[in-house]
């Protein structure tokens, strides 16, 4: 993530990088320590942007926490709507190589958090390992397929021609990010 941190900073932004073991802890512990991060850096708006499960990470957050600070949350590559590659994964006998973040990767989200902006950018090049373990119907990163990105309530969705991986480098992506989170609205 520091290469689009380091993009989000030149457009006026103050960034922080969150790390997570979702392969050992799951998305508890991780949810838990972003609320508290997030109380920390309060009161006054703090936006959040997750690469793929991050996405699925800051809105579990947003959704599960009250009394959180106001702000927007960017998505890149996340599955909301649940992941093929990982059911793929788990129906092949793999599924520990997802580890405790599984059952949130193959599922998805029920809903997005209330009171919350929420804008996603998903990738249509098709290009990532993904492809070794899910069938995507339709235009996909190589990951995650585009149609697994949405739930409904979302402010805005955007594609771009970006592979799961290649968003974090993207300086499209980053511009994309910085306008949702200064408006509520993808600009262009």
């Amino acid at each position: 993530m520091l290469p689009l941190a380091r993009r989000l900073q030149a457009a006026g932004f103050s960034t922080e990088v969150f790390d997570y073991a979702s392969l050992f802890q799951g998305p508890g512990p991780s949810v838990d320590r972003l609320a508290a991060r997030m109380l920390s850096r309060g009161p006054g708006p703090v936006h959040l942007v997750g690469h793929s499960l991050g996405g699925l990470v800051a809105l579990e957050t947003a959704a599960g926490w009250s009394g959180l600070p106001p702000g927007r949350i960017v998505c890149l590559g996340s599955p909301l709507a649940g992941s093929g590659a990982a059911r793929g994964m788990a129906h092949s006998h793999l599924g520990a190589l997802l580890g405790r973040s599984g059952r949130l990767l193959k599922s998805g989200l029920y809903e997005l958090p209330r009171g919350r902006e929420v804008g996603v950018i998903a990738g249509c090049r098709a290009a990532g390992l993904g492809k070794v373990f899910g069938r995507f119907d339709g235009p996909n990163d190589g990951t995650v397929a585009v149609w697994e990105t949405r739930l409904p309530g979302l402010a805005d969705h955007r594609v771009l021609p970006a592979s799961h991986t290649g968003m974090i480098f993207s300086s499209e992506v980053a511009a994309l990010a910085a306008g949702f989170l200064r408006d509520g609205r993808f600009p262009g």
